[in-house]
């Protein structure tokens, strides 16, 4: 999800409960996609620390309370708020105790939640664990949730009668749960149309958002996930579209087993270990080029990551 709706969902909760820590919340509640500043680079320098990226290491429970704490102790610094609030001419103070901690920590919870709901996920139980959890039901950015909570920001920012601010806020809430409603329900029928098309060939399918409500990638694959069928879905008019097809690992102009030692050997770099992980299908080809192997790994659909990624084994 977009950093204003972070910012917005505990802002407009707490703001329900009439808590007097709204702000609290809502710093919390985007304090761990700042991991783009202060933590992607760290990832993009050294491959092999790759959960040091967005969506990484900061989007789990245990750092994302960690994040959220950092966060709020150096905006409650009067330097910091002050600077801050000279320039969007509001006033943005927060207090650093034990109880504006708990709810910066509720704000991380919500984005947690939020961006669960979205493609790829987070690695929720990191460092125990680095898989990442993800419901599929929204793109990691929705161009009409970015346009909504933008218009109840601005209602939020302006000097007007809060009644107007509270309806702007609750008509964005029912927006939200309304369109993960739908979501969920147009996902629910798509997988119970495909489901019955599987064979003993493909006998797991997964339903992925696109940019259209309506329209989802869908993929079929076998239980040694070497193979694949992907089509478009859509769930306004029932139809499938683009039916492709994808095999896992092959091998070109060269000895198999040679290309499959050459794949097994590419697969422990860090730059081949980072691409899998930002990766929903993860479909390998090794080529055979005079001394050397170029082995290129591709993802099936459209994700989080490049498209494809060649590295090179003598």
């Amino acid at each position: 999800m977009d950093l204003l709706t972070h910012f917005l969902v505990p802002y407009i909760i707490l703001a329900a409960v009439k808590s007097k820590n709204k702000l609290a919340g809502a710093f919390g509640g985007i304090s761990p996609d700042f991991d783009t500043i202060f933590v992607a680079w760290i990832g993009i320098l050294s491959p092999n620390l790759f959960i040091f990226s967005h969506r990484g290491i900061t989007h789990s429970f245990i750092f994302g309370f960690v994040t959220s704490t950092i966060f709020l102790y150096v905006i409650s610094r009067k330097q910091v708020n002050q600077f801050i609030g000279n320039i969007i001419k509001r006033d943005i103070t927060v207090k650093f105790t034990k109880t504006t901690i708990a709810i910066a920590y509720f704000g991380v919870l919500t984005h947690l939640l939020l961006d669960y709901l979205t493609t790829l996920g987070i690695p929720l139980f990191f460092p125990f664990s680095i898989t990442r959890y993800a419901l599929n039901l929204y793109q990691s950015l929705d161009l009409i949730t970015i346009i909504l909570a933008a218009i109840v920001m601005l209602i939020i920012y302006m000097k007007i009668n809060y009644k107007y601010k509270k309806a702007a806020m609750a008509i964005f809430i029912i927006i939200l749960i309304s369109f993960g409603g739908l979501r969920a329900y147009e996902k629910i029928n798509i997988l119970d149309d495909e489901t019955p098309t599987l064979n003993g060939n493909y006998n797991q399918v997964a339903l992925y958002p696109t940019s259209n409500i309506f329209v989802w990638d869908v993929v079929k694959s076998n239980s040694q996930n070497s193979s694949y069928i992907v089509s478009q879905y859509n769930g306004w008019s029932n139809q499938e579209s683009d039916i492709q097809t994808f095999n896992t690992p092959s091998v070109e102009n060269g000895n198999y087993t040679a290309g499959l030692n050459a794949i097994k050997i590419a697969d422990t770099l860090p730059v081949v270990k980072q691409f899998k992980w930002n990766s929903y299908y993860t479909v390998v080809n090794a080529q055979y080029n005079s001394t050397k192997w170029d082995v290129t790994y591709s993802d099936i659909i459209n994700s989080y990551t490049a498209n494809n990624l060649t590295v090179t084994v003598p």
